[in-house]
């Protein structure tokens, strides 16, 4: 992802991860949970905000509702368990709805997923890896698919790793891939003509 970014002259960019059912994007990504709790501050609130936005637009969503998932444990309860939902994701939230995104929340990590499932909201944006791509591949992995976001070009991949233990076997199962192509496709649809601006 990071050579793509640098490759299109990206200057954020992010994961979603999508399914039928699902769409989540990250403010922090491949990170030890310590850190991820740093870097998770205003401004990579807003781009994670702006860029699920712009996502569920990509994917044909007039007026994505983005659910932004809490840090703490019930989304700190009023400064009881954390005070970054006051602090940080809050303000950035209504700094997202003073630009026209409709951003709500912060929500509870352990339920708004839930809320989403039902048609609630759009796209969740969650604070760290395992708190967003879990909710996505329980619902299975043959249904998700990664998409970067920001990048000047479409790029989709299966929601899962290379499996290097099965290689070679024959019993490889492409569904997940044949997901992300249909991805791909539908995203290229949506897009406006644009000139390409990469390096090389």
């Amino acid at each position: 992802t990071e050579i793509l970014a640098d490759y299109g002259g990206a200057k954020r960019v992010a994961m979603m991860l999508a399914n039928d059912d699902i769409r989540t994007v990250l403010v922090t990504i491949h990170t030890s949970l310590r850190k991820a709790i740093d870097q998770a501050d205003f401004d990579a609130q807003m781009s994670a905000i702006r860029l699920a936005h712009d996502g569920g637009k990509a994917l044909g969503i007039v007026a994505p509702r983005v659910a932004v998932a809490g840090l703490n444990p019930h989304a700190g309860e009023g400064g009881l368990f954390g005070d970054e939902e006051i602090r940080i994701i809050r303000p950035a939230i209504e700094a997202a709805r003073a630009e026209g995104i409709d951003a709500s929340g912060p929500w509870p990590g352990d339920t708004v997923y839930m809320q989403a499932r039902r048609g609630r909201f759009d796209v969740v944006v969650a604070q760290y890896h395992d708190q967003g791509l879990i909710p996505v591949k329980y619902l299975g992995l043959e249904k998700g698919v990664n998409i970067t976001l920001g990048l000047p070009f479409v790029r989709t991949s299966p929601d899962h790793g290379t499996a290097f233990d099965i290689a070679g076997q024959g019993i490889a199962d492409p569904t997940s891939l044949a997901t992300a192509i249909a991805y791909a496709r539908r995203l290229v649809a949506a897009r406006k003509p644009r000139p390409w601006n990469v390096k090389g």
